[in-house]
Order: structure tokens, then C-alpha cells, then sequence
């Protein structure tokens, strides 16, 4: 049997185990060992949101949605306006019952106070008349005012005259007589004469009444007539109309159209206060009567009343 010194061949290709490879176990002892790195759970995606490429299973915290979601709805929302939101604030209201009862009782207080001021209130009766009256009214007013302020002249003056006379029993009989004259042409005793107007009234289908002649009457006075006569009689403080079959009577004596008025006054101030709007005149004519005012320098009221004695009266000597 022959032998072979040589030793058997080892397959191409084989490699050394670990442990004879001295080099490469030195290498592997000398690196430490790294530990385990931890794995991060997946993130949910934001709903509309795909994982960015590369990261697959990435989604977003539960915090980071919320904001992102109420970021995307204010920017979807138009901007409001500052008098939308103080509309919003104030609509619809938010109040409580006690605050309701309160307000109730407030504007129940404040209803009674302005019943009140108004009802206290002087110019109440003036606030429904028409602007006719309230001229009238005014022309009123201006002419009483003005006789006030004349006869308070006519007592300075007197009382003036009466101090400074030397002899003050004479002037006091004087002043004396010329009230007395006054007061007769007042109560219709005495003739006068003087400027003023002369006021003719032509109804021809009979429309005029009393009241209306009364009402004429009360607008001369008013504007300063000093002596009236109407048609042959007297007008005194005493005087009344009366309607009369086919006429008007005064103080029981019965008158026929056309009535004449013969005034004695301030011309300047009686015929306007007849020809304001809606007065005597504009009254007149709504009848269809016709109205005729005349100036004049001089008007003579010669009618005379008889005095009347009184029957229990009596003068007292003080």
C-alpha cells in the first residue's frame, strides 16, 4: 500500500472559522456595544392630509389638529364688520327678569311724570289751536297790553299834575269832571265823537246770526273800541243779542240788515284786527255776506242810553 506524504488539498473557496481569524475578532472586541435605539409610534395623519413622502404612518398629536382645524376655519370665515359684531352683541337680547321688571317700573314712572307735566303745563290749551286763533290771540294780547300801558300814563300824569298845581283842590275837581265825562261815554249816557271806523255788514240771504254780530262786537272791544253803535242803539256793558223773526235784536230793540257799526278807536288797530285770517271778516264772507270797513277822522256816536239809578246801591262816604 503506497502513501502520500502530501497533505490533503482544502476546497476552493472555504474560509477560515472565526477563531482563526485573529485579525477580525481583535476588531470586533474593540467596538462597544450600542444599545437599542427606541421606535417612535406612527402619528395619525390629519384628515385631508397624506404622510409626507418618506415618512409612511407619520400622523400629527391630538393639540396640533385641534389648532390646525381652528386655523383653517377662521381663515374659511369672512372678517366681520365692528357694527356686526355690536349687532350680534346686542341681538338677541340677554336679559333677566329682574332687570325686566325694573325697566317696567321705570317706564311706568316716566309715563306718569310726563301725564303729569303736560296736564300742569299753561300752554296745553294752545296746542291744538289753529294759526288763525293763535294771531287773534297775539293781536289780542299787543292791543290790551298797549291801553294798559296808556291808561297807567294818564295816571302818572295825573298824579303828577295833582302835586306840582298850586292849588290841588281845583285840579281835582277838574280831573274829577273829566272822569266823569269818561265814564258817561262808557256806559252810553254821554255823545262822543272821534276817529275810528265804520263797519258795514249786507247780508242778503239772511245767513247772519246773532252770535256772529256778537263775536264782531267782542273783536272791537278787544282792539280798543272806546264807543260802539250799531244801527241807532247804544252798545253798553250791559248789551245783548237776541235772534228776531226776519232780523237780530239789541237790548230787545229789533234791527234790520245792513248792520252798521260806527266804532270810535285807534283806526290802525281796529280794522286789522277784523281782517286777520279767520276773523270776523273771512267769518262773514263764508256766510256770503258782504263787509265794508271805512276809515275815518271823525265818527259821532250820538245814540244815548238813560241812566239807570240803581235800586240798593248807594254811594259811601269814607
Amino acid at each position: 500500500m503506497s502513501t502520500n506524504d502530501n497533505p490533503p488539498e482544502e476546497p476552493m473557496g472555504s474560509e477560515l472559522p472565526p477563531q482563526d481569524r485573529p485579525e477580525q475578532g481583535a476588531q470586533r472586541e474593540a467596538e462597544p456595544a450600542r444599545p437599542p435605539q427606541p421606535t417612535r409610534p406612527a402619528e395619525p395623519a390629519e384628515p385631508g392630509e397624506t404622510a409626507a413622502p418618506g415618512e409612511p404612518g407619520e400622523t400629527a398629536a391630538p393639540g396640533e389638529t385641534a389648532v390646525s382645524e381652528a386655523a383653517a376655519a377662521q381663515a374659511a370665515e369672512p372678517a366681520q364688520t365692528g357694527r356686526q359684531r355690536l349687532a350680534e352683541g346686542l341681538w338677541p337680547p340677554r336679559v333677566s327678569r329682574a332687570q325686566l321688571i325694573v325697566a317696567l317700573l321705570l317706564f311706568v314712572l316716566g309715563l306718569g311724570l310726563a301725564i303729569q307735566v303736560r296736564s300742569n303745563s299753561d300752554s296745553s290749551a294752545l296746542r291744538g289751536a289753529r294759526q288763525e286763533d293763535l294771531v287773534r290771540i297775539l293781536d289780542e294780547l299787543d292791543g290790551r297790553t298797549k291801553r294798559l300801558e296808556d291808561e297807567k300814563q294818564q295816571l302818572e300824569d295825573q298824579r303828577k299834575e295833582l302835586e306840582s298845581s298850586s292849588n290841588q283842590a281845583e285840579e281835582a275837581r277838574r280831573q274829577t269832571i273829566e272822569k266823569e265825562r269818561q265814564l258817561g261815554i262808557l256806559a252810553g249816557t254821554v255823545a262822543a265823537q272821534g276817529p275810528g271806523i265804520t263797519l258795514k255788514i249786507t247780508d242778503p240771504k239772511g245767513q247772519v246770526q246773532s252770535d256772529q254780530l256778537l263775536d264782531t262786537l267782542q273783536e272791537l272791544r278787544a282792539a280798543g273800541a272806546e264807543a260802539i253803535q250799531i244801527n241807532g242803539v247804544r252798545i253798553v256793558a250791559g248789551s245783548f243779542f237776541s235772534d228776531e223773526g226776519g232780523g237780530i235784536g239789541i237790548d230787545g230793540k229789533k234791527i234790520t240788515q245792513p248792520y252798521e257799526f260806527k266804532v270810535i278807536g285807534k283806526a290802525q288797530d281796529l280794522e286789522p284786527a277784523l281782517n286777520i285770517p279767520g276773523g270776523v271778516v273771512q267769518t262773514l264772507e263764508k256766510e256770503q255776506a258782504t263787509v265794508a270797513v271805512t276809515r275815518s277822522a271823525k265818527i259821532v256816536v250820538d245814540a244815548l242810553r238813560a241812566a239807570k239809578q240803581p235800586d240798593y246801591a248807594r254811594s259811601s262816604s269814607s
